[in-house]
């Protein structure tokens, strides 16, 4: 799509105000909130402990497995590409040292991979949601890791159409399964699972 310079300061004015919401909501609401091409998205409980435990354990195995210069880093800050009007937050992003220095949110271009536990609350976010906008703001790999059903998939090789950019390549994959993430193979033996 082409953004007439009016048109590209009318987006860049709405997702500022769309911004300056997140800013002074996030603090005072429970989960998560992220600004998506189609307006701002409130995951609204806050991740629990299956969650929070996946995110870690797909963090430490990856790092396992990486060299040194690279990071399987779960926590802040957020994935942010203005002029997309989006703003994310992966629970894992794989990314250079290097590039985790300086202030502010990090450039989606800098990351190797994003990867999901999808929430019990908003599972389209992390299945729709987020396979349309990590493409769109040039996340290379994107892997979704789902405990409701023991299952997930792995996200790869942009390529432009009629929509944006959309991610070619899906491979799915079981709990239990061997998993490739960029070059990295981990396991996904005993990953919790939702009661």
């Amino acid at each position: 799509m082409t953004i007439a310079p009016d048109d590209a300061r009318q987006v860049s004015s709405q997702y500022q105000a769309m911004r300056d919401i997140v800013g002074r909501m996030q603090d005072r609401v429970p989960g998560k909130l992220e600004i998506t091409v189609e307006g701002i998205v409130h995951d609204m409980m806050s991740p629990r402990r299956p969650h929070e435990l996946t995110a870690a354990q797909v963090s430490r195995r990856l790092e396992k497995v990486m060299p040194d210069g690279l990071l399987a880093h779960t926590g802040t800050p957020d994935v942010e590409e203005e002029p997309e009007g989006i703003m994310r937050h992966p629970d894992v992003v794989v990314i250079a040292w290097d590039d985790m220095e300086g202030q502010g949110s990090f450039d989606p271009r800098t990351l190797v991979a994003a990867i999901e536990v999808v929430s019990q609350s908003n599972p389209d976010n992390d299945w729709v949601g987020k396979v349309r906008d990590y493409p769109l703001i040039g996340i290379p790999i994107y892997a979704v890791f789902d405990p409701r059903t023991g299952t997930g998939a792995v996200f790869t090789d942009i390529h432009p159409t009629p929509e944006g950019p959309r991610y070619a390549t899906r491979k799915d994959f079981v709990y239990g399964e061997d998993v490739t993430i960029a070059e990295w193979t981990i396991s996904t033996e005993k990953l919790p699972r939702y009661p």
